[in-house]
């Protein structure tokens, strides 16, 4: 059946709490009382679903549905962090602009501005690879760094507050903020998040381009061959829509969450993103359940440290773990099916 393929996911969220109550436990931390303070950091009112696990949801949801969309075609891109980035700055720019604009006509602005701010970031991997044949993996990871460093000098230069003493921007205009629920951090980017992912599950299953991006990652040779597919054009096509997503999510955070651009502005988002996808095997509804699972680990960090004393980094042991027996699980189901057991 099509639901055994999360089979494994389950599996792999119970081994990484049962590991992460040993290791508790043998650390000389009551484990009971320590996950308990987890779940309550997550899920103890409705002011922390809604203020807390939702919004951290967000870009994580939409940049492992990017990330899902270029794997899916066979390309690698691992610069969902730097995309993210570029779409910030993008976004921050649009929005100190923005004063005067209507709503309806301010938050499209800016979104637009950060996705086109992604495309434009990972156009440079798109153009080597297709020129010659340097590996996007590797020039989508290295402009993460150029992309961090980026912001600090945004940051400390031209998009530096009006006082020139903290570094960062001043806020967007408030018309080109994205609505929220009332008396939450909740906003708009979960509807965005939730009608990109529905959108490109469609795409996958109904659409002539769906089955020609799976082709194109399944295997290019024979795409090429059999289905005469252009598998680079493709490939580019998938990556400046990878990267466009990416932007889109920075765009999000700066429109719903921070209001500014400053550093560390994500906290690992491109990264994590990557394994959000994964997990949820590149399926775009799954990577709406895999993007809500890890903001809850990340919110119950928080409920971690503050009420038990336990290192909210030791919830990373967790997410360890669920990727680690995940990916045992699949190379075991692959050495099965090849009949190597």
């Amino acid at each position: 059946m099509r639901d055994k393929r999360f089979l494994p996911l389950i599996a792999a969220v119970v081994a990484g709490f049962a590991v992460l109550a040993l290791t508790l436990l043998v650390t000389g931390h009551d484990p009971i009382l320590a996950l308990g303070a987890m779940w309550r950091g997550a899920f103890g009112s409705w002011d922390t679903i809604f203020s807390a696990v939702l919004p951290r949801s967000i870009p994580l949801i939409i940049i492992g549905l990017g990330i899902g969309l270029a794997f899916k075609a066979g390309a690698l891109n691992i610069g969902a962090e730097g995309q993210f980035y570029a779409g910030a700055i993008a976004a921050t720019w649009a929005g100190l602009h923005l004063n005067g604009w209507p709503a309806p006509l301010a938050i499209p602005a800016l979104l637009i501005a950060s996705i086109l701010a992604g495309v434009l970031w990972v156009a440079l991997p798109v153009l080597l690879r297709l020129r010659f044949g340097v590996l996007e993996v590797i020039t989508t990871l290295l402009l993460n760094f150029v992309a961090d460093a980026l912001v600090s000098w945004m940051v400390q230069g031209p998009l530096q507050e009006a006082k020139r003493i903290y570094p960062q921007s001043d806020p967007i205009a408030v018309s080109a903020r994205l609505p929220q629920m009332p008396g939450t951090r909740l906003h708009l980017g979960l509807a965005l998040a939730l009608v990109l992912a529905l959108g490109l599950w469609i795409i996958y299953r109904r659409t002539l381009w769906g089955f020609q991006i799976r082709a194109t990652g399944a295997g290019p040779l024979a795409a090429r061959i059999a289905g005469r597919i252009d598998t680079n054009r493709m490939i580019a096509t998938t990556l400046l829509l990878s990267g466009g997503i990416a932007g889109l999510a920075g765009g999000t955070e700066v429109s719903g969450v921070s209001y500014a651009l400053f550093q560390s502005l994500s906290p690992g988002y491109g990264f994590t993103g990557i394994a959000v996808a994964l997990l949820a095997r590149l399926d775009p509804l799954g990577t709406i359940a895999t993007g809500l699972l890890f903001a809850s680990l990340e919110a119950g960090a928080g409920g971690l440290q503050r009420e038990a004393g336990v290192p909210a980094v030791l919830v990373y042991l967790i997410e360890a773990v669920i990727i680690i027996v995940v990916l045992l699980s699949d190379a075991f189901a692959r050495r099965r099916s090849e009949g190597r057991f």
